[in-house]
């Protein structure tokens, strides 16, 4: 709890660095380009097609049909709005984790070493290639289950329960690896991830909701229709500024748990990784100076 704590408060001070700020606008121009060709060539179309949707569902459309005849007459209006947004929302989720791990997170993980491990050894666990096909192969999975869940995401409670574990486990397993991949070895990240993997997902599951606060922006499908070109990247700054922050938790929190690792096993000195000289015995002739020859 104590590292868990400390790394939280750490990212949250990072964060109001000046050069953590200007990162977080470097998402900002692909997103933009992205979301704004969406709204304007997807956003009406995608409302069609969630409209005939929820009408091809008996069930839903019955309880609609029932909600409109005691008087909630523009429900149907507000909800298909809605579903697209939470729908879309977990796709812009993980454009911005990837924008992110492959403009910020470098400059993000230099910054916390410069500054607090730069003791570390660098044991290169991973390679370039190996970071991107990592990032790759958990972004698949990860769209994966969003698609199977899908279906869930119409049930109230799930909606906002699904997504962020998704994008949560994401988090989790990009980051942790890019925060270790250089200067940690394959065994010690291996390791790390078994004796903090409970401490890890919560911090990606509690960055997960955090990363679902902007869909607030969005809340009216009305103020999104009139003020699309404010609201969108507002939204996906503060996504950028999450996943930033995001980031930074894991950094510390994973470069601190390798320093306590190899403090246990007594590998650490300061610009190293090799076991430390044991202390010579007095009674060890090996140990006591000898005379000099003549």
């Amino acid at each position: 709890m104590r590292l868990f704590l400390d790394s939280f408060w750490r990212a949250l001070a990072y964060c109001l660095m000046p050069r953590v700020m200007l990162l977080s606008l470097l998402p900002l121009a692909m997103l933009l380009v992205l979301s704004v060709s969406w709204g304007y060539f997807y956003w009406s179309p995608t409302q069609d097609w969630v409209r005939e949707m929820l009408a091809s569902w008996q069930v839903l459309q019955g309880m609609m049909d029932w909600l409109q005849d005691k008087g909630a007459t523009e429900l149907q209006a507000v909800m298909v709005p809605l579903v697209v947004i939470f729908a879309i929302t977990p796709v812009l989720v993980i454009i911005s984790l990837l924008a992110v791990s492959l403009m910020m997170t470098p400059a993000l993980v230099d910054l916390v070493v410069q500054r607090r491990f730069a003791h570390l050894a660098l044991k290169h666990g991973g390679t370039t290639f190996t970071s991107l096909a990592w990032t790759v192969g958990s972004t698949v999975i990860a769209m994966v289950a969003m698609v199977i869940s899908l279906p869930l995401w119409a049930v109230p409670p799930l909606m906002f329960i699904v997504p962020p574990l998704i994008w949560g486990w994401l988090s989790y397993r990009v980051m942790v690896f890019d925060a270790l991949v250089d200067h940690a070895s394959r065994e010690e990240r291996l390791a790390i991830g078994r004796q903090h993997r409970a401490a890890l997902l919560t911090i990606g599951v509690l960055t997960g909701y955090m990363g679902a606060l902007p869909s607030l922006v969005w809340a009216s499908g009305a103020v999104f229709a009139a003020a699309f070109l404010v609201l969108i990247p507002l939204a996906i700054w503060i996504y950028a500024l999450v996943f930033a922050f995001t980031s930074l938790w894991f950094t510390h929190y994973s470069l601190a748990a390798l320093e306590a690792l190899r403090a246990e096993s007594g590998t650490v000195v300061m610009g190293a990784s090799v076991p430390l000289p044991t202390v010579a015995l007095a009674d060890d002739p090996s140990s006591t100076p000898q005379p000099p020859s003549v």
